[in-house]
């Protein structure tokens, strides 16, 4: 099955998979982001088949920020899932991102898309300099385990800000810190794919 509809690359495993991860990008990016890349190499190196993908406003123009509804990049993010869940049968589905896409995508299983973990990379809880501005509305909806890598530097959340908001969830939840690292998620001392992965497997076994 082709990912050209959702402007989609896969990283795949050496054997058959165990499983499936599907991720996009932050506002201002795309599936090229580096960060993303390394990700989804760490996924495919644990046995998953690992995609990342164009939110719909990013496959419209190359550059520039979100632009359309959310509601049409939300269904951007189930459309990937249920082409990647169509590739797969009988494994678990994780999704996620970073920054919009994360957020994105929260917001599509809040509304009802099923995964079996949901893993966000700097969810961006509210513009910086503006904490009372809380992306949290929808957070209550979400009921399946939750994984929230986030650096300790992150200008749209602090950790502490970030763990009040886990708390909101439905569902169990895992905040993974990175010490120092801004919204990039940037680290020279810590592998920080391996250890979102980690968590999220945690949440599997």
């Amino acid at each position: 099955m082709s990912l050209e509809a959702i402007a989609g690359v896969a990283h795949e495993p050496p054997g058959t998979p165990t499983g499936a991860v599907v991720l996009t990008h932050g506002a201002g990016g795309s599936r090229d982001a580096p960060m993303l890349v390394r990700v989804c190499d760490e996924w495919a190196r644990r046995g998953f088949l690992a995609v990342r993908f164009n939110l719909p406003y990013r496959r419209r123009r190359p550059k520039g920020p979100p632009s359309g509804s959310a509601a049409a990049d939300q269904a951007g993010v189930v459309e990937a899932v249920d082409l990647v869940r169509g590739m797969l049968a009988d494994v678990p589905v994780l999704a996620g991102g970073h920054s919009y896409g994360g957020r994105m995508t929260s917001m599509a299983v809040a509304d009802g898309l099923a995964v079996d973990v949901l893993t966000l990379f700097s969810y961006p809880l509210h513009p910086p300099g503006k904490p009372e501005r809380l992306r949290t509305q929808h957070l209550p909806d979400i009921a399946v385990p939750t994984v929230f890598t986030h650096g300790t530097s992150d200008p749209f959340g602090t950790i502490d800000e970030l763990r009040s908001a886990a708390a909101l969830l439905a569902g169990p939840s895992a905040v993974v810190e990175v010490t120092g690292a801004r919204h990039d998620l940037g680290s020279k001392t810590l592998d920080v794919p391996a250890l979102a992965v980690d968590a999220a497997l945690s949440f599997l076994a």
